[in-house]
Parts: structure tokens; C-alpha cells; sequence
């Protein structure tokens, strides 16, 4: 590939506030003007609250528009298969389409590769580097995108994609694999796998950078990860519906730098109201290098806050300082959303259940997820209504109840919420 990541990278990355600043407004005017004309969807959603392209000048404008979140591209896909309005290419043109749980197919245009390499080269990834990539490379972009990515920063990558433990361990010791890009908690069952297995990790792998995206990187996770497996760590924050890598972690590990591909806002959930820097909110993002996805500031439903100070890496763009939990109903259970419409759906549809809570938790380095529900009928196979509800919910959510639990009637509080987070990340 005929191009110099590193200058590549360092003027990108280095440019003065109000450079970036005056970059991104322009390229927000020329998005909005772009998703109004090209996507009927987009051009809809402004019609009906009274914006024209013409009324979006700066970022303080950007409340004007509405907020779009991931049930409402699901809603409308359905209406308007396949890609509910937000296309705005001749549909021969697309090169791929990936497929996130919804489902909402997610055409892809142009390559995006520099928008993960970015995350990638930050994190140190080079040419010399031989880099397990454990994210699935079926249906999900993850797999194919960071594939891209790591080869854009000279990297050989080892398409082991999901799964498979012990053939991941054989694998990083044949080909003294360096680098790791996955979620902490899979990293961690590698390692523990490994030690039961007798093998020393320090000793016998040669494992120095990892990667994570997907799921929360606990601070004590990295504290053993970096102190005692000697292993660097690098995070980012990534988002499918609008595009991929909105924010990532450099070596000062002091928040994640915001990609210049978007126009990154905190929002209040309820209003839509910006917040201003050091407030909590959800993330909103609008993206605006993506010329075949007309997607408008898009609520990510996650909730952060954001810092203007200057990094001591160099790098000048806006921080966010962490991913802080979830604003809606939806919550992120081993790398995949469980969207609180769709888990009622796949529940309730089943016939069997009245009332229903999913709970999360962490046992270990695992996320886990129980399922308590009230049956209908006193004397309903648990096991065969469980196998039943869990076949659908892997189909629709693409990941497994856990545990299985019938609660007696009027136990489950009705005006509990139906999906409750109880992991604690310290």
C-alpha cells in the first residue's frame, strides 16, 4: 500500500483547534446538504421538524436535527428494506454490506480502513507486528475492518476471528504472535486457559500490545494485564451504525482521542440539548466522510463526557473520557447490544412468559446474563421453554442467556426495568 502511516498519522492528528474545528464545520454543512438530497429518510426526518440543510451553519445547530437511534434504523428498515432510507448511493455501488443485530444491514461504500488504523497505529502496531484478530469476521464489520486496518499500519494479522481457545493458544505460540486485538475479558480467558494447561504466559508467549474495543477495559483488568502479563494495552470506542472508530486511546492513557470522521457531540438523552465540556451525557455522532450512509447525529445511547485540554501525546482532537454505561434500555453484553425492544419481543412472543427481567453481571473476566421470568403455566418445561427463548434470542441478539430462572407469580416487580445492569467495573 503506497502510503507513509506515520506522516500520515502526525499531521492528521497534530493540527492546530482551530484548524480541526474549521474542518469539521465545513464538512458537517457539506454532510447535511448531501444526506438531505440523497437520503429520502434524512430529507423525512428534517422535514418534519422544520430543518433545512441552509439552517445548519455550526455546531450549536446541530439540536435543530433529530436524534436517531438504533431502534429507529431498525423501524425503518423494516418499513423500507434494505437500508430504511439513509442510502445515498446507486445501490450497485456498494462493495459490502455488514449486518449488526436489528438486524440493520450497514452498506459499505468506499474503504474505511484509516478510520480504525488511526486507533491501530496509536496503539503501536507496525510493520514486524504479527497480530491475532479475534473479533468475527462473519455478519459484524469488527473482523474485516480491523483486518483492513492493521494491514494499512504493516501488520501481519492472523484471521483466528472468535472463539476456539485452545486453538487460539497453539496458534499465538506457533507463530509467536506479538499483538492481540479483542475484548479484555477474551484475552483474559487465553490466559487463564493457558495457565491451566501448565503453560507460563510470561514464558511462553510472547503477547506485548492488546487492542480492545467491544466491551469496558476495567482498571483493574489493565492493572493486571500491564503489571503482571507485561502486556500494553490501547482501547477505542467504536459505534457500526454510523461508521466504525469514533475515539481512541494513545499511550498517555488519559481518554479517547475523537476521529476527525465525525462531528462528536454530548447530549442530553431526554432533550437533545448539548452539554458542554466535563458533563455526562450520550454520545451523539454524526458522520461525515461516509458518503453512502446519510446518517444524522445518530445517539449512540452510550453515556461520556468529553475534555478540550491538550494531551501530552501531542495529538489536539477533543477527548472523551470514558464510556460511563448506557443511556436507554440498551446494554452491552460481551461485545453485542441486548436492545430491550428486541429482548421483548423474542421473550414475550414466546407465549409462555407474563413477566420478565434480564440481568448482567461479571463473574470473573465474563459478562453473564440471567434470565428471570414468570410462566404462565405453573407446570411449563423450564428447560424446553428456555432452550426455545434461547435459540431465538443467539438468532436475534447474537448472544446466549446465561442462566434460566422461573420466578413465582407477582415476584418480579413490574416496575423494574426489564434489562438491569449490575456489573461493577473498579
Amino acid at each position: 500500500m503506497a502510503v507513509n502511516p506515520a506522516k500520515y498519522f502526525d499531521v492528521n492528528e497534530t493540527i492546530s483547534p482551530a484548524v480541526r474545528h474549521r474542518q469539521l464545520v465545513a464538512g458537517l454543512k457539506k454532510t447535511v446538504v448531501y444526506a438531505y438530497r440523497h437520503a429520502p429518510a434524512t430529507r423525512a426526518l428534517m422535514d418534519q421538524a422544520g430543518v433545512k440543510p441552509a439552517d445548519i451553519r455550526e455546531y450549536a445547530d446541530l439540536p435543530k436535527l433529530p436524534v436517531t437511534r438504533k431502534t429507529d434504523v431498525i423501524a425503518l428498515q423494516k418499513i423500507n428494506p434494505p437500508y430504511g432510507g439513509f442510502l445515498t448511493v446507486p445501490a450497485e455501488s456498494v462493495a459490502r454490506v455488514f449486518i449488526s443485530p436489528g438486524p440493520i444491514y450497514e452498506p459499505l461504500h468506499t474503504p474505511r480502513i484509516k478510520w480504525f488504523a488511526r486507533a491501530f497505529w496509536a496503539a503501536g502496531f507496525r510493520k514486524g507486528d504479527v497480530v491475532v484478530n479475534t473479533f468475527t469476521y462473519h455478519l459484524s464489520p469488527a473482523g474485516m475492518l480491523f483486518y483492513e486496518a492493521l494491514r494499512h499500519c504493516g501488520a501481519t494479522v492472523v484471521n483466528t476471528g472468535a472463539g476456539n481457545t485452545e486453538i487460539q493458544i497453539q496458534t499465538m505460540r506457533d507463530l509467536q504472535v506479538n499483538g492481540f486485538v479483542g475484548t479484555p475479558s477474551f484475552l483474559m480467558t487465553i490466559i487463564k486457559k493457558a495457565e491451566e494447561m501448565g503453560l507460563d504466559f510470561l514464558k511462553d508467549f510472547h503477547i506485548q500490545k492488546a487492542w480492545f474495543t467491544g466491551e469496558m477495559l476495567a482498571p483493574s483488568v489493565r492493572k493486571i494485564l500491564e503489571e503482571t502479563y507485561r502486556i500494553n494495552t490501547s482501547q477505542a470506542y467504536a459505534v457500526t451504525e454510523p461508521g466504525g472508530c469514533i475515539a481512541y486511546e494513545c499511550e498517555k492513557h488519559s481518554g479517547l482521542h475523537m476521529m476527525d470522521d465525525y462531528v462528536i457531540e454530548i447530549i442530553d438523552p431526554l432533550t437533545g440539548k448539548q452539554l458542554p465540556p466535563g458533563e455526562v451525557g450520550e454520545i451523539a455522532v454524526t458522520p461525515i466522510h461516509n458518503k453512502a450512509w446519510g446518517l444524522l447525529r445518530f445517539g449512540t445511547g452510550d453515556l461520556s463526557s468529553y475534555t478540550t485540554a491538550k494531551c501530552a501525546c501531542g495529538r489536539t482532537a477533543h477527548r472523551l473520557t470514558g464510556i460511563l454505561g448506557r443511556a436507554g434500555d440498551a446494554v452491552k453484553v460481551r461485545g453485542m447490544f441486548v436492545v430491550g425492544k428486541q429482548a421483548d419481543e423474542v421473550i414475550m412472543n414466546s407465549g409462555a412468559v407474563s413477566r420478565y427481567q434480564l440481568l448482567v453481571t461479571r463473574e470473573g473476566q465474563r459478562d453473564v446474563l440471567t434470565l428471570k421470568a414468570e410462566c404462565k403455566e405453573a407446570h411449563h418445561d423450564a428447560n424446553t421453554l428456555a432452550e426455545a427463548i434461547n435459540t431465538r434470542f443467539q438468532n436475534v441478539c447474537r448472544v446466549k442467556i446465561d442462566h434460566f430462572v422461573v420466578s413465582e407469580t407477582g415476584k418480579l416487580d413490574e416496575k423494574s426495568p426489564k434489562i438491569t445492569d449490575l456489573r461493577k467495573w473498579d
